[in-house]
């Protein structure tokens, strides 16, 4: 099963303020949208309860909420407690993509655990007040292929780009 990284940061690494998101950007959302439907998305309860309630569980993907409260229920969702009780859902040849979507503390067990072949980062031209960050990682055990670029316009209220990011 390949498993990938889908995250939005601004130019100081932000991913969010107050458990929200902190730009509108219909462009990448729509991207995240087509990207992650149809797979497998893994997210921390945190990061699940920031999405309005009508969003929940995103529609056609499986949900996977990762949490350690084990009283935790999630209408719609599957609940687990680690990344490796995630990870022993799915047989080894699945073919859905599970895509790693956050917050912050999951990106960083991901990382460190060292299973992401594939990042998929939005990078935002723009500085915000973010209070969580996306983790630092090593760019020279990546390639890196710019797929998306978008210019601020009417409805996006900044530039960005897409970069896919292939463990070497």
């Amino acid at each position: 099963m390949k498993i990938s990284l889908i995250v939005a940061m601004d130019i100081n690494r932000g991913i969010g303020k107050d458990n929200d998101l902190m730009w509108h950007l219909p462009a990448d959302m729509k991207f995240f949208k087509e990207t992650t439907s149809g797979h497998i998305v893994v997210m921390g309860r945190k990061n699940f309860e920031s999405i309005p309630e009508k969003y929940r569980p995103l529609p056609n993907r499986e949900n996977i909420v990762l949490t350690r409260n084990t009283s935790f229920k999630a209408e719609g969702c599957k609940v687990v407690h680690s990344l490796e009780e995630c990870l022993s859902l799915f047989p080894e040849n699945e073919e859905r993509t599970m895509f790693i979507i956050g917050g912050g503390e999951i990106y960083r067990q991901a990382i460190e655990q060292n299973i992401i072949k594939e990042m998929i980062i939005t990078h935002v031209n723009k500085s915000y007040n973010a209070d969580t960050f996306f983790v630092d990682f090593d760019l020279k055990s990546w390639s890196v292929e710019t797929i998306l670029t978008k210019e601020k316009d009417e409805r996006n209220e900044a530039s960005f780009s897409v970069v896919k990011y292939t463990k070497k």
